[in-house]
């Protein structure tokens, strides 16, 4: 772990960082392997904001606290790239919804078969019991944050 003042303390910022970032690192590192070289870890930010039927640039920047400009550069970067496009919103002709592609599909489904596995081989490290109660606490961590407004909280 760094030397960061946040992770000489162990706050619980930095107990949820490093999980993640290594997580994000294997899964991200394998894609190339699976024929989806082109795809960075910045792209997490819209892969894992996009709902199946598609989602408003607006709300997809809203969910990764980023500016719309800044999703815009990733969307259309994964568009160029086969793995997004556009469609009209069919709740509002004026507006655009992004979706994937077949190609992003794929990508999609190897990005959680990796995650999958990545959770697979912590499981064996720290042991099925163990594994199962992490699991189950972060899904009541998640739950009280989505139900209680602490996400919106200053």
């Amino acid at each position: 772990m760094a030397n960061t003042y946040p992770d000489q303390q162990r706050t619980l910022g930095s107990l949820l960082r490093l999980p993640y970032q290594e997580l994000q690192n294997a899964v991200y590192g394998a894609l190339a392997s699976h024929g989806f070289a082109d795809l960075r870890t910045a792209h997490s930010a819209v892969f894992r904001h996009l709902d199946p039927d598609g989602t408003r640039l607006t709300t997809l920047a809203e969910r990764a606290g980023m500016t719309k400009q800044s999703m815009a550069y990733l969307v259309d970067a994964l568009t160029e790239s086969g793995y997004l496009t556009t469609a009209a919103d069919p709740h509002d002709g004026r507006a655009k919804r992004v979706l994937l592609t077949r190609r992003g599909s794929k990508a999609m489904a190897t990005l959680l078969a990796l995650s999958a596995e990545f959770e697979q081989r912590l499981a064996e490290r720290l042991g099925a019991g163990k594994m199962t109660r992490l699991r189950a606490l972060l899904e009541e961590v998640a739950d009280a944050l989505e139900s209680s407004g602490l996400r919106d909280a200053p």
